[in-house]
């Protein structure tokens, strides 16, 4: 079986992203993942490396790949490429992903194919990407005709599955080109976090939309998530508007989520922020337009004004608290 290369994400002190157990799952429908591990923490991260399904964990540990951007980590991925000829290269779907990847495949003159929401095998075992196009309204299967398959996959797009593997770690050395050093990371600071989890790793998420009419409405989302542990996330609308930071923004220029509860609130549906939250396991729709395109996908629609609703799901949220 043909080694599949991941490229791992994870965190400065060496915590397993969530895209790179989704990463994991998709790759072992077309090989044996490899996952290609870049800087310190890979032994504390072994074991979930191991329960998502990695074979092998190859390990460049090289202040190179740390203190310079995106160019080392594409370098070390090529030279994996000639050694390996693995069925395919997956990486996440990230700003800083999808230019490894772009380096990555003029280094192995290779085809590329970004913003994958799935990976799977055609009945020869090549690589098949499934891309949303248009905001969602067309899907298309696309396939590399040269060299080795780079695939970008949006984080949240695959549903992570445990299938437990080896993880044999399997050190590298690696040094960087001067040519790859031409980019140099400064100085690093740590994001402001508050006591919501993250966007793009919630298993809840609360939206709102245009219809909490203002900054001073949009609070009631913020009230909702709360309630519910969930975090919040905002239509293209509110962000515009100046109502909430973009950084929240769901949809297709926006961030890809797939919660296990997706309550969209006062939030119309365009097909844009759709292509950002239609794969939410459960979809709850709050709106007063019974005619808005969100109800289409939605598993459970309120008609009604939000303002009326929210309250009362907040009491009733507070009442099963006190059980």
């Amino acid at each position: 079986m043909a080694e599949v290369l991941v490229l791992a994400e994870h965190t400065a002190d060496g915590e397993v992203k969530k895209v790179t157990v989704e990463l994991l799952t998709a790759a072992r429908r077309l090989g044996s993942p490899s996952v290609v591990w870049t800087g310190p923490g890979a032994e504390g991260a072994r074991d979930r490396l191991a329960e998502f399904g990695a074979d092998t964990v190859y390990v460049a540990d090289s202040a190179d790949l740390t203190d310079y951007a995106v160019a080392p980590a594409a370098e070390l991925l090529a030279q994996l490429v000639a050694a390996k000829s693995p069925a395919a290269v997956l990486v996440a779907g990230t700003t800083e992903g999808k230019e490894i990847a772009g380096r990555l495949a003029v280094k192995t003159n290779s085809g590329v194919l970004t913003d994958a929401t799935n990976v799977t095998a055609d009945q020869d075992g090549a690589p098949v990407a499934e891309q949303p196009n248009f905001g969602g309204a067309i899907t298309v299967h696309s396939k590399v005709t040269k060299g080795t398959p780079v695939i970008a996959v949006r984080p949240n797009a695959v549903s992570a599955e445990p299938a437990p593997a080896a993880a044999e770690i399997v050190p590298l050395t690696f040094a960087a080109s001067d040519a790859a050093k031409t980019a140099k990371v400064t100085e690093r600071a740590v994001a402001d976090k508050g006591e919501r989890p993250d966007l793009t790793e919630a298993q809840i998420v609360v939206s709102g939309g245009r219809g909490t009419g203002s900054a001073d409405g949009f609070k009631i989302i913020e009230e909702l998530a709360d309630a519910l542990g969930a975090a919040v996330g905002a239509s293209r609308a509110v962000t515009d508007a100046g109502w909430y930071p973009h950084q929240f923004q769901v949809g297709q220029t926006g961030k890809t989520v797939s919660p296990q509860l997706y309550m969209a609130v006062g939030i119309s549906g365009a097909i844009q922020h759709r292509a950002g939250m239609q794969t939410s396991k459960t979809i709850i729709a709050i709106n007063k337009d019974p005619e808005a395109p969100i109800f289409e996908i939605a598993d459970l629609g309120i008609v009604g004004d939000l303002f009326t609703v929210v309250p009362q799901l907040l009491d009733e949220v507070g009442k099963r608290k006190q059980l």
